[in-house]
């Protein structure tokens, strides 16, 4: 099941998230590695991030964002997590 993660990055988030990037990004490597992450990114005007990623349940997501460099080190002040269904493009199985 896909999953829409929103990293609402606290008051020092943009000076913590350059600290903290190359660790992120390695966490998100071993996911991409599975063919788990649809997208992810920064916001563009810089309030936090967006990922769309596959977990097999609600908890593995929460369980993934909790264990996340950024949301261990304050880069994200606040998460969401939402079911999501993707329309477009098409996915391809």
């Amino acid at each position: 099941m896909k999953f829409v993660i929103i990293g609402y990055d606290g008051p020092d988030g943009e000076a913590k998230r350059k600290v903290h990037r190359a660790a992120h990004l390695l966490n998100l490597e071993q996911l991409d590695k599975q063919r788990r992450v649809i997208l992810a990114g920064p916001l563009a005007d810089k309030t936090g991030s967006l990922l769309i990623l596959e977990f097999d349940s609600r908890e593995d997501a929460e369980k993934f964002i909790r264990q996340d460099p950024y949301t261990i080190h304050g880069v994200f002040e606040r998460v969401e997590i939402h079911p999501f269904t993707q329309v477009f493009p098409i996915p391809h199985e």
